[in-house]
């Protein structure tokens, strides 16, 4: 028996069974809450490895629920929404979301997102995600966190929003999260999806990588902040 235990809160019956069945047999453990007072009694009692959190429920809303976990520990959330525009991703990252699927999805896709998020929340000198910390300075760029926004600096303060779509901005956050760390292509193509469920690809991980390095870098063909580990992937420097 896997030791991998999941908190799914999901209202919808069909999509709460269905998800159970799926995930069962692929050995994780499920405890299927239908709304946040459920929910908080499964966490009362129980130690889960990530939480699945839908965001309308009938007694309230999964962002809820994640600011309850984060505050109390840093338990990986993985929010299942049928919402799918940018105002609704970056609010479950400000919150401290690890990673947001919306429906509909592929059951196989959620199973990779699942395994993703935990291989990140396994790996050596892990902290609290920078969604929980404070504001970020990465030379004359700063990442608020709180806003889900960045900017260029100015004598150390806020001076241009720099405009970042929902798909660049969590791109920042997944090397900000793994700051010090080379991440492959690979490892990017499994974490980055955009916010329609399907995968990206690798040709659209290169034009993200590009656009993002656009925005943020003083001389984009030869960048400081997300740097090119030839033949590895990319890196940004703890030292920056």
């Amino acid at each position: 028996m896997s030791d991998i235990k999941i908190l799914l809160l999901e209202d919808d019956a069909a999509i709460g069974m269905g998800l159970v069945y799926s995930l069962e047999k692929e050995k994780f453990v499920i405890d299927h809450a239908k709304t946040l007072k459920e929910a908080r009694e499964y966490l009362k009692n129980n130690i889960y490895s990530i939480c699945i959190l839908d965001i309308n429920l009938p007694d309230g809303n999964g962002y809820e629920l994640c600011k309850e976990i984060k505050e109390k520990d840093d338990i990986p959330v993985l929010f299942l929404t049928a919402y799918d525009d940018e105002v609704n991703v970056i609010m479950g990252l400000e919150l401290g979301a690890d990673d947001y699927i919306c429906k509909p999805f592929r059951v196989r896709e959620l199973i990779a997102r699942i395994k993703a998020v935990l291989r990140r929340a396994e790996a050596p000198g892990r902290s609290k995600s920078v969604t929980e910390s404070s504001d970020i300075v990465l030379g004359d760029i700063g990442v608020y966190t709180k806003e889900g926004k960045v900017y260029k600096l100015k004598d150390g303060k806020k001076d241009v929003d720099l405009e970042l779509t929902a798909m660049e901005y969590r791109l920042l956050l997944i090397l900000l999260n793994n700051r010090g760390v080379v991440l492959s292509r690979n490892r990017l193509l499994e974490d980055m999806w955009d916010v329609s469920g399907d995968f990206v690809n690798d040709n659209t991980l290169t034009v993200y990588i590009k656009r993002l390095r656009d925005k943020i870098e003083k001389d984009p063909a030869d960048p400081k902040i997300i740097k090119t580990v030839r033949g590895m992937g990319y890196i940004i420097d703890k030292n920056i």
